[in-house]
């Protein structure tokens, strides 16, 4: 078959011929239809981290139709149209994942290929109003939103809610969730234009955090958060803190704004504040997430489409930040390069 490879000499992905994956009896074959791409794979790219003997495939986020099955595989058959789950390994305790835990893409072979081999408990059938474009935008980001908002934020129906750094995947699918819970959701963002777009989506308000008073529009508009879900970190987590309410919740799932710097303990303590971190989900999350998606119609937001030549294109997109919503790649079509 083919597949996106990473070239471990220029970090640039390239297209090869790799030998097609074997299924055990208890694996699917999924054929490829569409995958997206993640920070999580940016920055792999950019830190040159990965490293290995043989052909690494990326690729954490994948939709298809099941080709193949093993013997022993359950309630599941040749053309099911399916949505993989990369979170493998989790662990026998669901509040934090093992030590064997790892994200799809790296050791394991992951969707940036004509096919994939899977154990059948990382698959589910994907959503049935949603193409596979859309349902490719879902893994990764929608688990890590699900259950930062629900199991580490603790939402509750009447909470205010606030979601920093909207436009990426993960914060634009906890809007959608707490939309269709009716929560008054705020935002915010280095642009103008993101704003806008969120409030479009449903976000009662937000602010520009690059302003040098941000956090006081922002407690002027709402007042207060019960339930924050923070990407950044950085030197405006500490104004993060003074705008939860007493017995708020902060879900932490990033880094891009670096160290955290001059927290008050007193605000935490006094406030009775819980600190979360949060990573992606168990299995069981994983499904929640997809039944919550179905039943509520959910569609994920789309940035742009690229095609398998193009996926180079659209990881430099990532990186200048430029997006709003998911990236995703077709991956029907082959050709001999990049």
């Amino acid at each position: 078959m083919k597949a996106i490879v990473l070239n471990q000499e220029s970090f640039k992905l390239e297209i090869r011929e790799v030998e097609n994956p074997i299924i055990s009896h208890l694996d699917v074959l999924v054929r490829l239809k569409a995958a997206s791409i993640n920070h999580h794979e940016l920055w792999s790219l950019q830190e040159k981290k990965l490293s290995s003997d043989s052909n690494i495939i990326m690729g954490s986020d994948g939709a298809g139709i099941i080709m193949e099955t093993g013997t022993g595989v359950n309630n599941l058959k040749k053309g099911d149209e399916v949505i993989i789950n990369p979170s493998l390994n989790w662990g026998a305790n669901n509040k934090v994942q093992g030590e064997g835990y790892e994200i799809l893409g790296f050791p394991t072979n992951g969707t940036f290929a004509e096919y994939i081999a899977i154990d059948q408990q990382y698959i589910c059938h994907k959503p049935k109003h949603l193409s596979f474009q859309e349902s490719a935008a879902l893994p990764l980001a929608a688990l890590t939103a699900f259950r930062a908002f629900f199991n580490r934020g603790e939402f509750k129906k009447g909470n205010r809610v606030l979601i920093t750094g909207i436009g990426s995947g993960v914060a634009l699918f906890a809007l959608k969730f707490a939309v269709a819970l009716e929560a008054e959701v705020y935002v915010t963002s280095g642009n103008d234009h993101k704003i806008l777009r969120a409030i479009e989506l449903g976000a009662k308000g937000g602010v520009n955090y690059k302003d040098s008073d941000w956090s006081a529009k922002l407690l002027q508009m709402a007042k207060g958060f019960d339930v924050v879900i923070d990407s950044a970190a950085g030197k405006g987590f500490k104004e993060l803190t003074e705008m939860t309410n007493p017995g708020g919740r902060i879900a932490l799932f990033g880094r891009t704004a670096g160290n955290i710097e001059n927290l008050s303990p007193s605000t935490i303590f006094w406030k009775q504040i819980s600190i979360h971190g949060t990573t992606m989900g168990n299995k069981e999350e994983f499904k929640k997430m997809i039944d919550f998606v179905s039943s509520n119609k959910i569609r994920p937001v789309i940035d742009s489409i690229y095609s398998i030549q193009e996926i180079n294109l659209a990881f430099d997109k990532m990186a200048k930040g430029e997006q709003f919503g998911k990236i995703v790649i077709n991956m029907d079509k082959f050709n001999n390069d990049i």
